[in-house]
């Protein structure tokens, strides 16, 4: 069962990784890394921390244990979806109302003519929001029966839906190529939302909502029911379901994302760098998130499940072993993609990117970017295994703690290097802010059982095997075969 849930999270997210380097290949050929580049990436920003901060875990840690414990699960699931439908619609409003402010505070190193372009864009992607949200929800009441395709393939809708954008807008001015893009996201969003919707209407789903507004109505009309339970106790046991999940939705959410912040913040900060700094980060973060997503996300999403039943029924021992399965697994795979990576530096972003106005300057650029973000990839990656144990034990609050004091140091760190060493500084704070959080997550999971999981001659011989003869092959093959 993990192994299926791993495998199809792990194919869907490669499939939508595959798919998003094709739109950044188009968006780098057309846009290039210019000052247009910078303000779609700018307004495109917020909603996709959004989504990555939802889509990554923090919602389901919260929604699941209250879906399950709930008496009443479709009125809890409806509160909470309209709890979060009004917030993101009257929100979207706002930021519609003042786009120029929230923009400004976006990217406040843009000049007033800039922020005058980008906020209509800001204004537009920040709809997708409440596209994602609906799509979260519905993502989150599937994996309830164990259904994880529709929530796994879903984000290639998206990046599918932007490529058709840019090659629709490809022989356009740039600010209506960016414009047009924009429209993409949410038309992409829609399609997010259109594909959960057959599996839940299968799964009954829907019919479950159903019943959950005549729960919530009939709650609050007491005196219209003939049935023999009390509505007091129903609207309180709502209400206590719901309060249960947003107790540990904030800190899970907050535990769960310190990558996405960092690199939101590493934005704001990029815009009082040289232009084009904005694109190095991001498309060098978006190599960066591949093996992450594909490997570490993918393996604490199946893995958490197991972790927590055995917790909640003091087997410990079996749940220390499943995370040792996985932190081999995920030390060598992640390993092996950061040696890689910083090896083929140059490679790689000459190969998916230098085209069209994306140069041999960017090229060398974004690769030190990319580079130093690597350096981060595996603290990240082994963190979030060993940050379920904090969730297991209901230690969400710990887990944010650490994550908000690893982000500030981090934050710290970026703007330090930030004037010595430019992008490159940025991407190196945020890898500080990873080994931060690793080494703490270690402190109260607890060094002896890390140890435990640690020394095991075996595979420390085998990785130590695996890195040697893979840095081997790569010097080969750069010296003797490909010489950029």
């Amino acid at each position: 069962m993990f192994f299926k849930a791993f495998f199809t999270n792990s194919s869907g997210i490669l499939t939508s990784r595959i798919l998003g380097f094709f739109r950044d290949l188009l968006t780098a050929t057309i846009l290039g890394s210019s000052i247009y580049s910078d303000m779609f990436f700018v307004a495109f920003k917020l909603p996709n921390l959004f989504r990555r901060v939802f889509g990554e875990g923090a919602f389901n840690q919260a929604f699941l244990p209250g879906f399950f414990n709930a008496q009443f699960r479709g009125g809890f699931a409806l509160k909470i979806g309209f709890f979060f439908c009004s917030i993101l619609i009257c929100l979207s409003l706002l930021v519609w109302i003042f786009s120029a402010p929230l923009t400004k505070l976006l990217a406040f190193g843009f000049s007033d003519e800039l922020i005058t372009l980008t906020a209509p864009l800001v204004a537009i992607n920040f709809w997708y929001l409440l596209l994602i949200f609906i799509v979260t929800l519905f993502g989150a009441m599937l994996q309830y029966k164990r259904n994880f395709t529709a929530w796994a393939y879903s984000p290639a809708l998206l990046n599918l839906a932007m490529i058709i954008a840019l090659l629709l807008a490809r022989n356009s001015e740039s600010y209506q190529a960016i414009l047009i893009l924009s429209y993409g996201v949410l038309l992409g969003g829609v399609a997010q939302i259109l594909l959960h919707c057959y599996p839940m209407y299968r799964l009954g789903f829907f019919k479950l909502l159903y019943v959950g507004f005549k729960e919530l109505k009939n709650a609050s009309n007491p005196q219209k029911s003939t049935k023999q339970i009390s509505y007091t106790n129903k609207k309180d046991s709502i209400n206590k379901s719901v309060k249960g999940f947003f107790k540990q939705f904030s800190p899970a959410m907050l535990g769960s994302s310190t990558a996405q912040f960092a690199s939101f913040i590493d934005t704001l900060l990029a815009s009082f760098l040289a232009s084009g700094s904005i694109s190095y980060l991001y498309y060098a973060n978006r190599i960066f998130q591949l093996p992450l997503a594909i490997f570490a996300i993918a393996t604490s999403t199946a893995l958490f499940p197991l972790v927590a039943k055995y917790i909640k029924e003091s087997k410990e021992s079996l749940a220390l072993k499943e995370l040792k399965h996985s932190f081999w697994l995920l030390a060598i795979l992640l390993s092996v993609c950061t040696l890689g990576g910083i090896l083929l530096q140059n490679e790689i972003i000459w190969l998916l990117f230098e085209r069209g106005k994306f140069t041999r300057t960017d090229t060398l650029i974004c690769a030190s970017v990319f580079s130093a973000y690597l350096i981060g990839l595996l603290p990240f990656g082994l963190a979030r295994i060993f940050s379920l144990w904090l969730y297991s034990k209901s230690k969400q609050a710990l887990a944010a703690k650490i994550s908000a004091f690893s982000l500030l140091v981090g934050t710290f760190c970026s703007f330090l290097l930030m004037q010595y060493f430019g992008a490159v500084g940025l991407a190196f704070g945020g890898s500080i802010s990873g080994f931060l959080v690793f080494f703490l997550t270690l402190h109260f999971f607890g060094w002896n059982r890390f140890w435990e999981i640690l020394w095991n001659p075996k595979w420390i011989f085998i990785l130590a095997l695996i890195l040697i003869a893979e840095s081997l092959v790569l010097v080969g093959f750069k010296h003797y075969i490909f010489c950029l």
